[in-house]
């Protein structure tokens, strides 16, 4: 779109069709509209209950932490203007920024933060990432149901001081205050409408953000939160955020001028983009791990290393990346990916045997669990609904057929749907799914295989990785803790409850004419951070 400073009519025509046309993108401050696709329907807007990378990218815009990202990746202070931390690493004091409002001119206030991280531990809330912020006094109990909630060791001081105390140290807490499960939620809300409080007309936030509509299966859409402390830094006045579950056709919406940036690019496509739109294509390393998980409250997962070694070994990692991703993705012998600061990712201990060595030994593996020619292995592979996944179950269909000799049935069902089988574990057997780093830290890929950690996926349990991750969660000296994590990892991926395929790079298109995008490991993408650029064409 053309905005010209020196020409009336065009300046107007430019403003009418903001209003016309979702995809178009004014550069006025107080005009600009920028169409973001977010892939699947997030599941929740409510931060102690989503869950997917997809619902956090929207939350983001919405919710301010304590603590937040800069745009290219970096920790920064947010509705905290600052903390001190005690020398043994427990006491964490916040001052919270005397400007800090909710998006209906209410101030924020450390009891707001004492309500919010009292509702995230509450049994009743059964808030899905509770566990980030378990280090706090008394959150495992009250998650427990051994003690309430106010037992909580989170305390306003003054209207502005908030005072948390741990029960050990976490080298890495401050960045868990910026992980959208941290935000505060507003009490009077929650309390007028209940579960309904994150919907449109009723949610109250305090970022830069504020929800206006959303409708199901299209768009979310957000205007800027002129109670924002930083409002005046907020270019963009509108987000809306696209429902596209197919990556081909979210890069057709980009195409035809609809979307701004994409929040993927489709394999199949990807040669022909990188060779089309070099200056919009946006690649990048980034935490986050492919992988295919198995259910092991299914008995013949469960009691079978042999099985789930077989099944991981005659996978070739290098094909699928090379041949059906080809997006620069690294092939995945670790569960952790590299990248992760202070961290050497442990490895199979057959990721570097010659291929066929590899599938021989993975044949006498799944002769050993008792399969064969004559009783082959009946097994279901489900993921969701997008073309990639469907690209990548084909693969490992046809790889476990030619390696192992038996036909995996593939099952294919809507996000939502596939992400509520693997939590009760009744139906799935083998689940593709994706593990992003919410921080920069091995903690937050090895922690989900904890036995007690509600985001433990597979139900996998060991009493050895789990005293390694204690002993790792005691240390303050780096290097030790560093070392107990490391051989966690390698006990877990000796037990095989996964089978990590690939690391993510993050793929996006960006419009030429979008300023302050920057590349960064962990991919966290602020509207707030983001503008248009200004053009003087006539």
């Amino acid at each position: 779109m053309i905005k010209s400073r020196t020409q009336g009519l065009l300046r107007t025509l430019a403003l009418l069709a903001v209003v016309t046309f979702a995809g178009a993108c004014s550069q006025g401050q107080d005009s600009s509209i920028l169409n973001r696709g977010v892939g699947a329907e997030p599941e929740s807007l409510d931060p102690h209950h989503a869950r997917t990378t997809q619902a956090h990218t929207v939350q983001r815009d919405l919710f301010e932490g304590l603590t937040a990202y800069s745009a290219d990746g970096q920790l920064i202070p947010a509705a905290a203007e600052r903390w001190e931390i005690s020398d043994d690493g427990l006491t964490y004091t916040f001052w919270l920024r005397p400007d800090a409002r909710w998006s209906n001119g209410e101030p924020l206030t450390a009891e707001d933060f004492v309500y919010s991280f009292r509702r995230l531990m509450n049994p009743a809330t059964a808030a899905f990432y509770a566990e980030h912020l378990i280090a706090i006094e008394n959150a495992a109990a009250i998650v427990a149901g051994e003690e309430e909630p106010e037992a909580l060791g989170a305390r306003a001081v003054t209207q502005r001081q908030l005072v948390l105390q741990l029960e050990y140290p976490v080298p890495y807490f401050i960045g868990l205050l910026a992980l959208p499960s941290a935000s505060p939620v507003y009490a009077p809300s929650i309390e007028e409408h209940g579960e309904r409080f994150a919907r449109a007309g009723n949610l109250v936030s305090n970022g830069a953000y504020r929800l206006d509509a959303w409708e199901l299966g299209a768009f979310i859409e957000l205007s800027r939160n002129p109670h924002y402390w930083d409002n005046a830094n907020t270019a963009i006045s509108k987000v809306r955020f696209h429902v596209t579950v197919e990556p081909a056709a979210e890069l057709n919406r980009y195409r035809a001028g609809e979307l701004d940036v994409t929040a993927t690019v489709p394999s199949e496509a990807y040669a022909q983009v990188a060779r089309d739109r070099p200056d919009e294509l946006r690649v990048a390393p980034f935490l986050s791990t492919y992988f295919y998980g198995l259910n092991l409250s299914k008995p013949k997962l469960r009691e079978n290393l042999d099985l789930r070694r077989a099944l991981s070994m005659a996978i070739d990692r290098e094909v699928l990346t090379e041949k059906v991703t080809a997006r620069g993705e690294r092939p995945a012998y670790s569960w952790v990916p590299p990248g992760v600061l202070n961290y050497e990712p442990a490895r199979f201990g057959y990721a570097d045997l010659p291929r066929e060595e590899r599938h021989e030994m993975a044949r006498r593996s799944y002769a050993a669990a008792g399969y064969g020619p004559d009783q082959p292995l009946a097994i279901e592979i489900r993921y969701n609904s997008a073309e990639t996944h469907e690209r990548i179950a084909l693969a490992i269909q046809a790889m476990w057929r030619d390696v192992l000799g038996f036909e995996a049935k593939l099952v294919n069902e809507e996000f939502r749907v596939l992400v509520a089988n693997i939590r009760e574990r009744s139906e799935t057997e083998v689940f593709r799914l994706s593990w992003n780093g919410d921080y920069n830290d091995a903690n937050s890929f090895l922690s989900m295989f904890e036995s007690d950690n509600p985001s433990n996926l597979t139900a996998y349990s060991n009493p050895s990785f789990d005293a390694l991750m204690k002993s790792a969660a005691q240390q303050t000296d780096a290097l030790r803790r560093r070392m107990y994590l490391e051989e966690a990892e390698h006990v877990m991926l000796d037990d095989h409850p996964v089978v990590p395929l690939y690391f993510h790079v993050s793929k996006h298109l960006v419009r030429r004419e979008i300023r302050g995008w920057q590349d960064n490991v962990l991919d966290f993408h602020y509207s707030q951070h983001l503008s248009f650029s200004e053009t003087n064409e006539d």
